[in-house]
């Protein structure tokens, strides 16, 4: 046999899966903790996470696949590893870290962002990063550097969590193109680190790793990570992406106007973009995709909405009964016509939103009549607001000339919902595709694609299934586009007060 390891660090859960690569097919997968891993929040507006809680449910999710059956970790030839984007991990020279993660949901870095942002102008950061610096790695840094003092001066790298989760694993301090231009460290117009943006922060560009390819070699397990987890030492890893980009790559999506979506904790649309461009207001974010290089541009332009799936697992927690399933929360909404009988919920509740120029407005809920209203109405007016936050932000990327008429996702988290999913055809008019696929599985085929085990994509993905097709209803299209009227009305208000 010739397998493939896959890894997803997510802020949720790690999971760890086993691709077959002639096949393609997975054959063992397993995430830990089997509950959403807890998110520190000291002070509103922040988020943390120790790296070392990410190892350990690796190594728990790692034995767990390799417990089944007929495994041999021998037979595994290479690592990938997606992971959550725009963290800040920060390690001594002995690869120890010197506090808790700065992780992709914590808003405290927005003033850094804004003050860098007003400094360079807005002509030379869109010029050369594509985006505002905003509330990305490099802004995150500058706040340790101002508020941190001591822990800064003993920094020797700065690191994504799949750079530190590569550490771990290899003992090699490496990065990709790719990473770098999630922080808001690489500069497109140069081809090189953001030596602008470093030489402003006041930065060292020694606390930058090495770069390494997407697709290659980046290290290989060494003997104390195989004696902890139970893998083969000198196994290469050669495959890592931020959770995004990997998404893409797991649904197949490389080129120009090709769509992939998730909607999990956060949710996310992202297209390919073959030319360089920009949202002037910086609400979608434009980084390196997986593919791209100094002679090939593509570009994948992101749309985050921090308050996704959190927002539906609080409904969960704290308005349904004790007991009740998400398929369970689906069919009680079901039950209210489109438009929830006059609720809107704005789904922001999860720290600063880059749709909404990096505002932090909170969650809140519109319209309630005491006498008409009922936890059916609030659980649908919940997935619609998430909705019509993914249409907020496809009107953005239409501006930027991204035409969303397909959009590929995997049957996982909302996508589960089948009022999510016709909501979401209803209001864009587009065609959603599903697929069985995970991120972990797509990074066991990206890890693939870096061994040489497969020439390209085409043949990494020649297997990958298509589960469901949703059309969107014409007949309906009115009711959700009053509601999303109406749900837009109730943002411009909260904007203006």
């Amino acid at each position: 046999m010739m397998y493939l390891l896959g890894y997803d660090i997510g802020s949720s859960s790690v999971k760890a899966s086993l691709v077959d690569a002639e096949s393609g097919q997975c054959v063992a997968s397993a995430f830990y903790p089997p509950t959403e891993a807890p998110i520190i929040a000291l002070r509103q507006g922040w988020a943390e996470q120790d790296p070392h809680s990410w190892w350990g449910h690796l190594k728990q999710a790692t034995q767990a696949v390799l417990a089944q059956p007929g495994v041999h970790a021998g037979d595994i030839r290479a690592i990938g590893i997606s992971y959550q984007m725009h963290g800040l991990v920060c390690v001594d020279r002995e690869g120890q870290t010197l506090r808790p993660a700065i992780i992709w949901c914590d808003s405290r870095a927005v003033p850094y962002g804004q003050r860098a942002f007003e400094a360079l102008g807005q002509e030379r950061c869109f010029s050369h990063l594509l985006n505002s610096p905003g509330n990305f790695t490099a802004s995150k840094l500058a706040w340790v550097k101002e508020n941190e003092p001591d822990i800064y001066h003993r920094i020797y790298k700065v690191m994504l969590p799949g750079d530190y989760i590569a550490m771990r694993l290899t003992g090699d301090i490496c990065t990709t193109i790719s990473g770098l231009s999630e922080g808001m460290l690489w500069d497109f117009r140069e081809h090189r680190p953001a030596d602008f943006l470093l030489e402003y922060y006041g930065f060292d560009p020694a606390m930058l790793p090495a770069i390494r390819p997407t697709f290659a070699e980046q290290g290989r397990v060494h003997a104390a990570a195989a004696r902890e987890l139970g893998l083969k030492e000198g196994t290469p890893v050669t495959y890592r992406a931020g959770d995004q980009p990997n998404n893409a790559l797991s649904l197949n999506v490389f080129n120009p106007g090709e769509i992939a979506s998730t909607a999990g904790t956060s949710g996310v649309v992202y297209g390919v973009n073959g030319a360089v461009n920009y949202d002037p207001k910086s609400r979608v974010n434009t980084f390196a995709h997986v593919n791209h290089t100094d002679r090939q541009t593509r570009l994948g332009v992101l749309l985050c909405i921090n308050g996704t799936g959190i927002l539906n697992s609080w409904m969960k927690r704290n308005v349904v009964p004790e007991g009740i399933s998400y398929s369970d929360m689906n069919t009680l909404a079901a039950q209210v016509p489109i438009g929830s009988a006059g609720i809107s919920i704005l789904p922001f509740g999860n720290g600063a939103e880059r749709l909404l120029e990096n505002r932090t407005t909170g969650c809140s809920v519109h319209g309630i009549d005491f006498n008409l209203h009922d936890r059916r109405h609030l659980i649908r007016a919940a997935q619609e607001g998430i909705v019509f936050a993914f249409k907020q932000g496809i009107e953005v990327m239409e501006q930027m000339g991204i035409r969303v008429q397909k959009i590929h996702a995997g049957r996982a988290n909302m996508f589960l919902s089948p009022l999510f999913r016709d909501t979401l055809a209803g209001i864009t008019g587009a065609t959603i595709e599903l697929y069985d696929t995970d991120g972990a599985a797509g990074a066991a085929k990206g890890a693939g694609i870096g061994a040489g085990i497969y020439r390209d994509n085409t043949e990494a993905f020649a297997t990958l299934e298509k589960l469901e097709v949703i059309e969107p209803d014409a007949s309906h299209r009115q009711e959700y586009l009053d509601a999303y009227e109406r749900w837009k009305q109730c943002l411009d208000a909260v904007n203006r007060g």
